[in-house]
């Protein structure tokens, strides 16, 4: 079970028969009024539509029911539900679903005409949302890259609450205030990497371009690292220990640790960026 946003509406995307079903019931929350999958069932090139799809993709597909129940569309007596075509004519490209995800549920190729019977600006978002949620599952870096997102700011909010606490409240020049945070996670990028993240920038523009910055292209192993760099200065900076001797403290246990998780293979399960080719470092 997944979830993609189209226009503001959660939209559930779960596995059936081995494809991809989208929940119809979630899509209608995005048309004004009252309105129901029967009211788009009663429309004849949808059944024509939902027909055609069977024939192709379904052995087991009941045609002569389904053309029966077909001929009455249009009438203004017509109303059919996915329950009753889901039985009578043993259908499986609309989905009847009870329970914790319950609701109607179509195919991919069903679920998008359904989403132009409900705008065409709507298919169009619902399709883009549903090719990145596809391109997400299937890239393993970009799995990746959100297992490092959410590394990149474990300790975050401990590191720049110690700046505030113990760093800010010393200084009185309020330009050097502003640029407290920024001196702090500096040291920690020189005590892993060997630069700052602006050398860092102006060493690799073509990823500056694409708004990444050092910790976005870093390796797994080095956001472990740096979570635990954050947390340890946040208690360095409590005690009130002088920067050099935080450096200096900060850059030992960072390429011991980083050493450690290397030969452990901290990694194993996701695939390992080319930190040769991803990150130029300046090494000073």
């Amino acid at each position: 079970m997944a979830k993609i946003i189209v226009k503001n509406t959660e939209i559930t995307v779960i596995s059936m028969f081995d494809e991809d079903y989208i929940s119809l019931t979630d899509m209608i929350k995005s048309k004004d009024g009252d309105f129901f999958v029967s009211d788009w069932l009663r429309n004849r090139n949808t059944l024509e539509y939902i027909g055609i799809w069977e024939r192709i993709n379904n052995p087991n597909f009941n045609y002569g029911e389904f053309d029966v129940i077909k001929s009455g569309a249009g009438l203004n007596s017509f109303k059919i539900s996915v329950k009753e075509l889901v039985e009578k004519t043993n259908i499986i490209s609309l989905q009847a679903k009870t329970g914790r995800y319950g609701g109607t549920y179509a195919h991919k190729d069903i679920a998008f005409e359904f989403a132009m019977w409900i705008s065409a600006e709507f298919k169009f978002f619902l399709v883009k949302e549903f090719q990145r949620l596809k391109e997400a599952e299937n890239d393993t870096m970009l799995g990746e890259w959100n297992v490092k997102r959410v590394l990149s700011k474990v300790n975050y909010t401990i590191h720049t609450d110690a700046v505030r606490d113990f760093v800010i409240p010393k200084m009185e020049v309020e330009r050097e205030k502003l640029y407290a945070y920024a001196d702090e996670a500096d040291m920690l990028n020189l005590a892993l990497w060997q630069c700052t993240a602006k050398q860092w920038r102006d060493a690799n523009p073509e990823y500056t371009k694409k708004n990444l910055n050092i910790r976005d292209t870093a390796s797994i192993n080095e956001l472990v690292v740096l979570a635990n760099l954050e947390s340890f200065n946040a208690e360095l900076l409590k005690r009130d220990i002088d920067k050099a001797v935080r450096y200096a403290a900060l850059y030992e246990m960072a390429q011991r640790q980083l050493s450690q998780l290397n030969t452990v293979d901290a990694e194993k399960g996701f695939k390992k960026l080319d930190t040769t080719k991803n990150n130029k470092i300046l090494k000073q």
